[in-house]
């Protein structure tokens, strides 16, 4: 059962790749399933050659998807360890009012013009600044520094430590496991988050990402597909077919950072899950 289930999993981003590499005439034909025919990577080459855009959105995707991680990360860390603490100023009342984000949102309308009136569309800290606080990773971090002793801290406090000294040399160090489960939660988000670019850039295309490029590639190929289903004649039919394959290409470019850097956090990710879960 599991073995099914497996190949069930991996054989989508398996037939992805095999109709990048395969020969694009081939692949047009749908004639591509299990084996690939005529075996090439030009499509990778021609995609990233000439194509300033696309290497341009590949940049954004990877400095947005790092910078805004770390960020989202530490303030993670730093909040969960601070509302663990009884003496922190109306800390129960501060938790609640975070907690109520989760639950309620103003729409999509009111947060663009929220963006607009702070002065964030167009700008790179549209993706950066609206996710560096996570209320359900502050929760997972919180849960878990709560499993720690509390007389390692107790210890270095008697011994003159202050906050900022306990949470950088004891509680950080501790934590590797839940914030490698969150650092994975962070970096996929940003990673395959397209609608804020969608929204916020509209007169910045440089800033536009990667899942955007996928986003307007896929509608390329839908409205070619259908002009050419209705007579568009056949130069229009080989656009398609031409952007069918590109699209291909640049949704396997979107996946195989994400299936690279998986399996080396994943050790991690099973046991911050555990213990960093919300216990009733």
């Amino acid at each position: 059962f599991f073995t099914v289930f497996t190949i069930s999993c991996i054989f989508p981003f398996y037939y992805l790749f095999i109709n990048t590499i395969s020969e694009n005439g081939l692949v047009i034909r749908g004639a591509i399933k299990f084996i690939p025919e005529g075996i090439h990577f030009q499509n990778y080459a021609k995609l990233f050659s000439g194509n300033n855009d696309l290497f341009q959105a590949f940049k954004v995707t990877i400095l947005r998807t790092v910078l805004g991680t770390a960020l989202m990360v530490l303030s993670s860390a730093f909040v969960g360890y601070i509302v663990t603490k009884r003496e922190m100023w109306h800390r129960t009342l501060w938790y609640r009012l975070m907690l109520i984000t989760m639950y309620f949102n103003a729409g999509l309308v009111p947060a663009f013009m929220n963006m607009s009136m702070l002065g964030l569309t167009n700008t790179f800290a549209a993706y950066i600044i609206p996710a560096i606080v996570a209320p359900y990773n502050i929760i997972l971090v919180k849960t878990y520094i709560e499993s720690i002793p509390a007389e390692l801290e107790e210890s270095a406090q008697m011994d003159g430590a202050g906050y900022m000294k306990v949470f950088l040399s004891i509680v950080l160090p501790l934590c590797k496991p839940i914030l490698a489960t969150i650092t994975i939660f962070g970096a996929v988000g940003h990673w395959n988050a397209f609608t804020d670019s969608l929204m916020y850039m509209r007169n910045a295309p440089e800033l536009h990402t990667l899942q955007h490029k996928l986003y307007t590639w896929l509608n390329k190929t839908s409205n070619l597909g259908a002009i050419a289903d209705g007579g568009g004649g056949s130069s229009v039919s080989d656009v398609a077919s031409n952007l069918k394959i590109n699209k291909y290409t640049i949704s396997m470019i979107t996946i195989i950072p994400i299936l690279c850097v998986y399996p080396f956090m994943q050790r991690y990710f099973e046991k911050g899950i555990m213990l960093g879960a919300v216990k009733g």
